[in-house]
């Protein structure tokens, strides 16, 4: 279940179900049955549940939820937002069947001011497909369920985040507990309203698998099953040769770190060799902290074209400290020059910032095709891209990712706490593993790095970068609070150990 769906697509799935024959109330009583389940598990036999419901769909799914508790014995109160006479469809057929009383909406705020941890809120408030600010009252409300010590369980989204982009709209619930139906929606993983779900549960409602093809999803939860076709483990009869070459670029002899935390990265990904190329005075200072790790010195950008004539070096890996400048620009083109994954980063990219046409340019024109990945932080973004920032843009940051990759004709990573791997054809993924320790400095350079050795085992530029920014992500989670970017180095075999089940490790 890693494919996202927006609002609208959840929408046309839901219909399409409904025109195969099932009725859409069956769908809404599943769906509270299903959130019921979920909260059952909290519930103590004198806890109370007040539901709080909205004028659509979403309350009725509330309403359904409160008749089951209301069924189960527990004390329930009912709210809902606005008048019920104008409830319809599905909704109004939930309201109908429901064996409760609307308790008055100034009743249920002082409800709501005298619960205990024991007690459940239920936001049935606005589902996924809010599109516009919640409004004053309804944000009082909200602040009420936000300051209460109750457990909070939203229906599909907490009220106020949206769920084509995870923006808050003027305010939102935020839930210690989030029940969502048949696919989870971008806003459960894009910030800011991941911070507002809490635990996701994603459940099933009797919606036809089927109808996913003609809904046609492009937006996925990156997961292993992206990349669950790449070989995991080396082959039994393999060498160093056939998991790929990479060659990091080191900047000068005092900005070396970055370069050589790259080099591990791609190294403990898997690939076979690794090599940094560094000026002499710089390769030096490689050669005191370096040992299974090759350098090549490379004084000129002469020197450096000689050293890209090995086909056998088929990754490479520039940017991180490699100084912003024209020798930086030159050297990138000639990484483009032949059949090769390359992996653009930091300084690579700023190199290019007053004409990132130009980049662009060379990578349409190389015979890299589907194997160069770009990964830039949001402020490195926001200087090649300028445009998808300008005023009145309505961007979101996995629209903002894919219009980038169809205009750089690469991978793009587009870093953070939610980074969003997006491909010019169009896929896109968003990355959810990783803590906030990783907000350190050489992360990222490691994060070129492994990408880079998935390239030279052969990957393709999107799921070497899926892959790469889970794998990433899930060092940190293991190395836990207070990381450095060299621990991340020595958990990724922890993390590739866990995919392969590999008796023993790598």
């Amino acid at each position: 279940m890693h494919e996202l769906l927006t609002p609208l697509q959840m929408s046309k799935a839901d219909r399409l179900t409904i025109e195969g024959g099932i009725p859409g109330i069956e769908l809404m009583q599943n769906a509270g049955r299903v959130v019921f389940d979920v909260i059952r598990q909290c519930l103590h036999p004198h806890s109370r549940v007040l539901v709080l419901c909205g004028p659509g769909n979403n309350g009725g799914d509330g309403f359904v939820v409160a008749q089951l508790a209301h069924a189960d014995g527990f004390a329930v109160s009912v709210g809902l937002i606005g008048d019920p006479e104008t409830l319809a469809g599905d909704a109004e057929l939930a309201y109908d069947a429901m064996e409760l009383n609307l308790t008055s909406m100034d009743k249920m705020r002082a409800a709501l001011e005298g619960l205990s941890e024991d007690d459940v809120v239920v936001d049935a408030l606005f589902g996924a497909g809010l599109s516009r600010p919640l409004d004053d009252e309804v944000l009082k409300l909200v602040a009420l369920i936000n300051e209460s010590p109750a457990q909070c369980v939203a229906v599909d989204l907490p009220s106020g985040v949206s769920g084509k982009n995870g923006a808050v709209l003027g305010g939102a619930v935020r839930a210690d507990m989030t029940v969502t139906f048949f696919r989870a929606k971008p806003g459960h993983y894009l910030f800011p309203g991941r911070a507002y779900c809490g635990d996701v549960f994603i459940e099933q409602i009797g919606l036809q698998e089927e109808v996913l093809k003609r809904v046609g999803p492009t937006i996925s939860y990156n997961c292993d099953k992206i990349w669950r076709d790449v070989p995991q483990v080396p082959a039994v009869d393999g060498h160093k040769y056939n998991r790929g070459h990479t060659v990091v670029v080191s900047g000068p002899k005092f900005s070396t770190g970055a370069s050589r935390l790259a080099a591990l990265g791609a190294q403990r990904a898997g690939s076979g060799l690794v090599t940094v190329v560094a000026r002499e005075q710089a390769a030096l200072v490689h050669a005191a902290h370096l040992t299974s790790i090759m350098i090549r010195p490379a004084e000129r950008i002469a020197d450096f074209e000689r050293i890209l004539e090995d086909e056998r070096l088929n990754c490479v890996v520039i940017g991180p400290a490699a100084g912003i400048g024209r020798e930086t620009q030159e050297r990138v083109i000639e990484c483009l020059a032949d059949e090769r994954g390359v992996v653009l980063d930091a300084d690579a990219l700023m190199s290019f910032e007053d004409k990132p046409e130009y980049l662009f340019e060379y990578i349409a024109e190389s015979d890299c095709a589907g194997r160069v990945v770009l990964t830039p932080h949001e402020g490195e973004f926001r200087r090649l891209f300028p445009d998808l920032y300008a005023s009145g843009s309505t961007y979101c940051k996995v629209e903002r990712a894919l219009l980038a990759a169809e205009r750089s004709g690469a991978t793009v990573v587009l870093k953070g706490a939610d980074s969003v791997i997006a491909a010019p054809d169009g896929r896109s993924a968003i990355n959810a593993s990783g803590t906030p320790w990783l907000a350190t400095a050489g992360s990222g350079d490691v994060l070129a790095g492994v990408i880079g050795g998935y390239l030279a085992q052969g990957l393709m530029g999107y799921e070497a970068a899926a892959k790469g920014a889970w794998v990433h992500g899930r060092a940190a989670e293991i190395a836990g609070a207070g990381l450095i970017a060299e621990d991340l180095v020595g958990h990724i075999p922890e993390v590739i150990e866990e995919l392969t089940h590999y008796p023993g490790g790598l």
